[in-house]
């Protein structure tokens, strides 16, 4: 990042200055036909508004500096360099204001005035890369004193005293990030994950009395914020994503309408970045708030979030339903799935505001007898999310193949949805789901709708118990019905998800292993 010597911005006398008294900033009138909906316009309408055909290029100190005029400006923001030209006659601040940016770092100046703007999401079109790294002065100066020691092969004395050169820093630091700002009425957390995020989050936020809570989910890893809050603040909570540059914003509403100092007292492994596995369970308190029947004995439990908390489980991973049944705490692990196969568009917000569970009801199960006769309206606590699954083992898959037994089928119905809409990758994902009777099959309509609207998905049944009726295939899992499932393409990379009973899944891996697939090529899931 460059250094941007200090200066007052805006200028003094700005339209955007905010006033003594407070009031918000005025606007500069733009011309007909430059409203925020025809920036929109332009940005969708295919223009390079960078000037670079598509590309994205590495720009140094040096280019940037070069990009400083009217109808040729260049400006970075936090890492990333983007042409503003274009945007000239669509800025609120009008053009004199936009300038003070042009050819230099101008995060600074930004957060002064537009900190809780979404610039990634307006000037994405605009983006023409990022700024190149400096070099590491002490290597530099490490590289420098050993050439200047060593004169026609003989060694040149060292002097009596050396300055120890600093330890030399990492090539790139993955440790997130975080910093906070805050207007009259709100306070704001931005983590910077320096990563992609997917589509469906990594966000869980719970926001309890005065406690905050923010646990930022990067594959195996979890960075955790975590503070007593400074002052009171409403129940609810406000989350968005950026999905394609990795920044997670969580809003926070005053009771008052006060200046903080800070967002609060740091409690326990506050700013920690640790595995998954290593991080406490906890857990909020959801309210039961309908049943939908899926099968004869299989229903999707849909639990609602406490207004201080939003929940983004990622795809594969699990939570726990906890409730105390004749003073025991009685807890067990179920996937989330969404509220149909391939649902229809909902927002970021509507998603991580309830949680779908498939459960199967066994009369006999102490937990799923009680969830059978739980009257809606009641109290469940959850807590996680955990697993082991992330989105590298994805990573340039082309065959993505499923064997479910029963619940099993669970994990995958949310992998399904992430193969068709988010993994370019993937060229072909084929299901085999095993089952006792037809009556049995989850989601069975859904998966068929989908079969016949998706080329590149397939659907096998297999029934264990022999019906007069049933065409399909019947029996158990064996090595014949694998290896025709089981494809490898030339040029292919391929992954075998597997989930069911302990006994399915040991030998669904064993039989797997049998066709050649190596264990990076195999994903157990489990909980």
């Amino acid at each position: 990042m460059l250094n941007v010597p200090s200066q007052s911005f805006p200028a003094a006398g700005s339209q955007q200055r905010v006033t003594p008294t407070g009031q918000s900033r005025n606007k500069v009138a733009l011309k007909p036909g430059h409203s925020l909906l025809d920036w929109i316009r332009l940005t969708k309408s295919g223009r390079d508004l960078t000037g670079l055909r598509g590309r994205l290029i590495e720009v140094t100190e040096e280019e940037l500096k070069k990009h400083n005029t009217r109808n040729d400006c260049w400006t970075c923001i936090r890492g990333m360099v983007y042409n503003v030209s274009a945007y000239m006659d669509f800025h609120p601040g009008g053009e004199e204001e936009l300038m003070r940016a042009a050819g230099i770092d101008s995060t600074d100046l930004f957060d002064q005035v537009h900190r809780w703007v979404n610039y990634e999401s307006m000037l994405k079109e605009c983006l023409v890369g990022r700024m190149a790294v400096k070099p590491n002065p002490a290597l530099q100066a490490q590289t420098e004193k050993t050439e200047s020691t060593h004169m026609n092969g003989l060694s040149v004395p060292s002097p009596l005293r050396q300055e120890p050169l600093p330890a030399p820093l990492p090539a790139k630091d993955h440790r997130p990030r975080y910093d906070w700002f805050q207007t009259d009425g709100t306070v704001n957390i931005v983590v910077h994950t320096k990563r992609k995020i997917p589509s469906v989050g990594c966000a869980v936020v719970d926001l309890q009395d005065d406690t905050l809570r923010v646990d930022i989910l990067l594959g195996k890893m979890s960075y955790l914020l975590y503070w007593r809050l400074s002052s009171e603040v409403q129940g609810s909570v406000d989350v968005q994503t950026a999905h394609s540059i990795g920044k997670v914003q969580v809003c926070l509403h005053k009771s008052v309408k006060e200046k903080w100092t800070k967002v609060g007292q740091p409690l326990e492994h506050h700013d920690t970045f640790i595995q998954c596995k290593d991080r406490e369970l906890f857990y909020r308190e959801c309210v039961l708030v309908s049943k939908t029947d899926v099968t004869h004995d299989t229903q999707v439990l849909r639990l609602q979030l406490p207004p201080g908390s939003h929940m983004q489980v990622p795809v594969g991973r699990h939570v726990y339903l906890k409730t105390s049944l004749q003073g025991t705490d009685v807890v067990k692990p179920y996937t989330p799935v969404d509220q149909t196969l391939i649902p229809p568009s909902r927002s970021s917000a509507e998603m991580a505001s309830d949680l779908h569970l498939m459960i199967k009801m066994y009369p006999d199960g102490l937990l799923t007898s009680h969830l059978a006769n739980l009257p809606i309206g009641s109290s469940l606590s959850v807590g996680g999310p955990e697993g082991s699954f992330t989105m590298r083992i994805l990573r340039d898959v082309t065959h993505l193949y499923m064997l479910a037994a029963g619940t099993g089928f669970t994990p995958m119905a949310r992998l399904i949805r992430l193969a068709f809409q988010d993994l370019t990758s993937i060229r072909k994902t084929k299901l085999m789901f095993f089952n006792r009777q037809e009556r049995d099959i989850l989601w069975c309509s859904q998966l068929d709708e989908l079969c016949s609207k998706e080329e590149r998905f397939e659907v096998e049944y297999v029934l264990s118990e022999r019906a007069d009726s049933w065409k399909g295939r019947r029996g158990r899992i064996d090595a014949c019905m694998l290896q025709n499932f089981l494809e490898r393409p030339e040029d292919s990379k391929c992954l075998v998800c597997v989930c069911g009973p302990t006994g399915f899944t040991e030998l669904a891996v064993q039989l797997v292993k049998e066709l050649d697939f190596s264990e990076e090529e195999i994903h157990i899931f489990q909980g």
